[in-house]
């Protein structure tokens, strides 16, 4: 199991991928080509993290280090490679992306029973069942999620990332409206910066094929 394929997997049961507008979003979040879920971008520090995870877990070789994309910029340093409490083992970089996901999903303040089940499905499929369900039973606060992420590629993919979830469907309602202003809060973004990163990633969701 790799972070990405574990995040990715999470992020489709949050968008519900059965939505036809929410491929687009499912593609840019999750495929090559520019797309935001990368190791080099999102998941820099976590790869690292996780070659340890994997090692003390038996998921590869002792010392065994996903490489990063050809061309990638190193990532930041990690803090510590120790998981959080009540992340099921997960490093910390990679929790932060399933809580941060989560958190986007129930955005509106609301997640119904077939949301919940659709997102537990996914998480049972990659094996991080009992990591996910653990964050849908005691949801933790933004400012918490993003606390730590101090580089400035971060702090705009991870607000990127929340944008593109609660926009999946082409509109932002007044309470996930509220929830963005929260997390570019709690990320130290200004309103400018937001608008631009929005931006950014609308037209990049748009450029993606449908099926």
């Amino acid at each position: 199991m790799t972070p990405e394929r574990l995040v990715g997997s999470l992020i489709m049961g949050a968008l519900g991928v059965r939505r036809k507008r929410s491929r687009r979003t499912l593609r840019y979040l999750t495929r090559g080509g520019g797309s935001l879920l990368t190791p080099s971008v999102l998941l820099g520090a976590a790869g690292l993290a996780w070659g340890a995870y994997e090692a003390a877990t038996g998921g590869t070789a002792a010392g065994a280090v996903p490489p990063l994309p050809a061309g990638s910029a190193p990532p930041p340093p990690l803090p510590s490679a120790a998981p959080m409490a009540g992340g099921q083992g997960l490093p910390p970089d990679v929790l932060r992306l399933v809580r941060l996901t989560v958190s986007a999903a129930r955005a509106d303040g609301t997640l119904s029973p077939e949301e919940r089940e659709q997102i537990l499905r996914h998480a049972r499929e990659v094996g991080a069942e009992a990591a996910v369900e653990a964050e849908l039973a005691a949801p933790v606060p933004l400012a918490t999620i993003v606390a730590g992420a101090d580089d400035p590629r971060l702090k705009s993919a991870l607000y990127q990332l929340g944008f593109s979830l609660v926009r999946a469907d082409e509109q932002v309602t007044g309470a996930e409206r509220i929830y963005l202003a929260q997390l570019a809060h709690a990320l130290g973004l200004d309103p400018a910066t937001t608008a631009r990163l929005e931006a950014d990633a609308a037209e990049k969701i748009q450029e993606q094929d449908e099926d």
